[in-house]
């Protein structure tokens, strides 16, 4: 089982400018808690329990004070400073040590996954020994995303394409990724793309090289939604608060989530009510102790 994972929360955010020019994307609310316990969550459901958040220079502190250490999460949190976007691929050369000879997933930190079999889809991708895996979701406009087109049977990635101007596939590559150790060997052999930046596609391409490039898909019944621009961002905060409302159980409740997976019990959970105060939030704690 992968143990350990990266959350990158670099970059600037420009497309919500001005909302994120004093403050990092993944801090701002969807609907009734930060951005960042949305990717966090996953990770969580994945069972995976030590995590290396990456952020920008600076913002370093305002993580700290909403996350600590994990301690009262049952997990483990540690972090490192990006001074700039070199790239999603950097992630693995900023993580080096923290990856060490691990196993390793990633999970861009604005990204939300929401579906009732992805707890069962997340395990069996933390399952992986060698090469990579990918998470894909059907889109309706693949022009817009970098596009999969896969082996049904072996579910093998046949080829990717970024953006492509005409149909090849509708297979959409989330931010969702789960990588064997060589990871941060072929990051480090990537050249920047003509932006710049050291481009995933490039590093996905080197797992299909060596035909290690597999995939699973989100089914039907789930959902993926990108929060990079101010339509899609609160797209997703109306989408949360459509289904907590209904169903009255909230989605990326962290406390929840350890909770059942017995990582912390009473005390942790009372200790985080203390934390956020009085709040609906910690409302929805109490209940949890409740019917505990």
């Amino acid at each position: 089982m992968i143990k350990k994972a990266i959350i990158l929360c670099g970059g600037t955010g420009s497309r919500l400018f001005p909302s994120t020019i004093s403050s990092n994307k993944q801090l701002l609310p969807i609907y009734d808690k930060p951005l960042i316990f949305y990717p966090l969550s996953v990770l969580m459901l994945a069972k995976i329990k030590n995590i290396l958040i990456i952020v920008n220079k600076g913002q370093l502190e305002q993580y700290k004070k909403l996350l600590s250490s994990g301690k009262d999460l049952g997990i483990k949190i540690s972090f490192q400073e990006q001074d700039k976007p070199r790239g999603l691929p950097d992630a693995f050369i900023i993580g080096e040590k923290f990856i060490n000879d691990n196993n390793v997933a990633m999970i861009l930190g604005d990204n939300f996954f929401y579906g009732q079999n992805l707890s069962k889809l997340l395990l069996e991708c933390a399952k992986i020994k060698s090469g990579a895996k990918i998470i894909l979701h059907s889109v309706q406009n693949p022009e817009q995303f970098g596009i999969a087109k896969i082996d049904k049977k072996s579910k093998k990635i046949i080829k990717i394409f970024e953006k492509p101007k005409r149909f090849i596939s509708n297979n959409a590559i989330t931010g969702l990724y789960f990588f064997d150790n060589k990871v941060i060997k072929y990051a480090k052999k990537i050249k920047p793309s003509k932006r710049g930046e050291l481009e995933i596609i490039d590093l996905l391409n080197k797992y299909k090289k060596n035909n290690k490039l597999y995939s699973e898909t989100i089914g039907r019944g789930g959902a993926w939604l990108d929060t990079g621009s101010i339509s899609d961002y609160y797209k997703t905060s109306a989408f949360v608060q459509a289904i907590e409302n209904r169903q009255g159980l909230k989605i990326a409740c962290l406390e929840e989530i350890s909770l059942l997976n017995g990582w912390i019990g009473k005390k942790q959970i009372l200790n985080r009510i203390n934390f956020y105060g009085n709040c609906e939030y910690s409302n929805y704690l109490k209940k949890l102790l409740k019917n505990k």
